[in-house]
């Protein structure tokens, strides 16, 4: 019998059992799913050192066991991950100027009636920080082509929203004004 045959009825023998294995021993279904298939794909890969047909069940349920403990320690870094980023982007968020100006509304709906390009411009310019040559990196344009770009999306952003600055902090004094570079 040929190797690939070999591993078909391996497969075929053994899947129902490991996904079982797997469905009690993780939270969501798709996970087990994924447990079972990096299972087998190890067993592929090392079909040259499976063991005999006799002792291949539980070699399998070493090599999903394995799994397991990988997928769960992915799954708490993940979850310490994910906590980190909610933490930053509360932070973030509290700290945008845009949520504490009262046209934010007013200015979101103007961008979205900019061409994507220009839109696109003025966001990384403002509220990135990024220079005119680093966006033109970004969007794989001319760096010319960028000011001049971001020079026309300014103006049509003050006609779309006003040009009213009659307060410090004006959302357009944000949009016209790059954010200063950290660590720069």
């Amino acid at each position: 019998m040929s190797s690939e045959e070999r591993f078909r009825r391996l497969y075929a023998v053994n899947f129902e059992a490991l996904l079982a294995y797997a469905m009690r021993r993780v939270e969501q279904p798709e996970d087990a799913s994924d447990v079972v298939a990096e299972t087998f794909l190890v067993a592929w890969r090392r079909s040259g050192d499976l063991p005999p047909d006799d002792e291949v069940r539980l070699w399998l349920y070493g090599v999903a066991r394995r799994v397991l403990a990988n997928h769960h320690r992915s799954g708490t870094r993940r979850d310490r991950l994910g906590e980190r980023l909610r933490q930053r982007l509360a932070a973030v968020t509290a700290a945008d100027p845009g949520h504490e100006v009262p046209q934010r509304l007013a200015v979101r709906d103007a961008l979205k009636r900019l061409g994507e390009t220009d839109r696109e411009i003025l966001m990384l310019t403002a509220w990135e920080g990024l220079e005119p040559r680093e966006v033109a990196e970004v969007i794989g344009e001319n760096a010319a082509v960028v000011r001049t770009r971001l020079s026309r999306a300014r103006k049509r952003l003050r006609e779309l929203v006003g040009d009213d600055r009659g307060s410090p902090g004006h959302v357009l004094d944000v949009l016209t004004v790059p954010a200063p570079k950290e660590g720069r």
